[in-house]
């Protein structure tokens, strides 16, 4: 998958309806970077971009960003999020389609009801990058909410498969795909494999390993991060041995991508704070928001492991940050960490209950040695599987396969 001298250097737009702080915007970011570093005019278009509340490459790396559609709403009275979306994404991929020429490549991601305007021009080629099906992650609790999400379901399924090439983030959502999109897997649409990664050179070697537990994540319910809170909770009604003097110095920090906008993160939040009261752990609970890259790293630096909460996560970016930090990963065991974390060797994956947790933690609390064995052997795994450059050698050969389709 190497760069070879033939390879033509290619236009390549990519359309991302929120430019924000997430696991996403990450991969999205990464797909940039790794395609310009291949010598490719890359430029990214999208309907948000908060250039205090983003990654640093999108203010300052080797790419364009242009917004269109920031004055579009969000919701409408915290509703109607989807069609807000779509109705986005459209008018982006309208600009880009009258505002500019022809591009070689077009990658979208998340809203898939780009794709069929941007094959108005028939020289381009579409690649689909789908973390998971949206249709999954919406709510359909009510009936009014099934008439609702119905046709948007429906439109998400054909656009989908539209594209030239569809990719996905896991081998879990891979199959998850195929039972989903069942039109598309009986007409043999199969999409292909690309894990996001990390750029393994950005974390530096361990400062400490405090004891202190880490979560990182979106202050978003389905990341399920109140199991990090009462298995922290939990510790102290375990008797350890030998007996750990020390526990009562435990620590826990909650922090990730947070949204003053959405009123989940703020709800959410407020709920956390509650429980951590309601836990009497509440002086031994740190909340940060939305903290930069660096002070990240920083905190991962100085952690004794990372807890990583969301059930059948489709991939989760955290877990492969904290292994190419040289921590740990406590995981549950279902979703993308079954595919990067490996069990009692880089981390642990446990059944999604605060006393499983709870045990791991106080086995990391009782030998610290092992932290530190587990940490060496996650980077290592990271730096094998998960590089930014395999992710970058691995799209760039999807790519060109893609480009050169269209000319033959």
């Amino acid at each position: 998958m190497e760069k070879r001298r033939s390879d033509p250097k290619l236009k390549i737009a990519i359309i991302h309806p929120d430019l924000g702080i997430g696991g996403a915007e990450r991969l999205i970011v990464d797909a940039a970077v790794e395609l310009a570093g291949h010598g490719h005019d890359v430029h990214v278009f999208t309907s948000y971009h908060d250039k205090t509340r983003c990654f640093e490459e999108t203010v300052s790396g080797p790419f364009p960003v242009t917004v269109y559609g920031g004055f579009l709403p969000r919701h409408i009275f915290y509703r109607f999020h989807a069609v807000c979306a779509y109705l986005r994404c459209i008018f982006v991929a309208l600009c880009v389609l009258f505002m500019w020429p022809s591009f070689d490549i077009i990658l979208a991601d998340q809203v898939s009801v780009v794709i069929p305007l941007m094959k108005l021009k028939r020289s381009t080629k579409i690649v689909f990058y789908c973390h998971f099906p949206d249709m999954l992650l919406a709510q359909h609790t009510t009936m009014l909410r099934r008439f609702y999400r119905k046709p948007i379901d429906m439109i998400e399924e054909a656009t989908t498969g539209m594209a030239d090439l569809i990719l996905v983030n896991s081998k879990f959502t891979a199959s998850t795909f195929a039972t989903t999109f069942s039109h598309l897997h009986s007409r043999g649409i199969e999409p292909a494999i690309l894990y996001p990664a990390v750029n393994v050179e950005q974390f530096d070697a361990p400062t400490a390993y405090k004891l202190n537990f880490l979560s990182i994540n979106r202050f978003e319910r389905k990341k399920n991060l109140q199991l990090a809170i009462s298995a922290f909770a939990l510790l102290h009604s375990f008797e350890s041995n030998p007996p750990c003097t020390d526990l009562l110095e435990a620590t826990l920090i909650v922090a990730g991508g947070f949204d003053k906008r959405l009123k989940e993160n703020v709800e959410y939040l407020d709920e956390l704070k509650r429980l951590a009261e309601i836990e009497g752990v509440s002086d031994r609970v740190k909340f940060v928001t939305s903290c930069s890259t660096e002070e990240r790293n920083e905190l991962l630096s100085k952690c004794l492991c990372v807890i990583y909460t969301p059930k059948d996560e489709h991939f989760g970016i955290v877990p492969l940050e904290a292994m190419a930090a040289q921590k740990p990963v406590i995981a549950c065991n279902s979703g993308g960490p079954v595919e990067t974390v490996i069990n009692e060797v880089t981390g642990f994956l446990c059944d999604p209950s605060a006393v499983e947790f709870s045990k791991v933690m106080l086995t990391l609390i009782n030998n610290p040695d092992l932290a530190v064995k587990m940490g060496k052997d996650a980077r290592g795994h990271v730096m094998q599987k998960f590089s930014t450059k395999i992710f970058g050698d691995q799209l760039n050969y999807y790519v060109l396969d893609v480009y050169h389709r269209r000319i033959e």
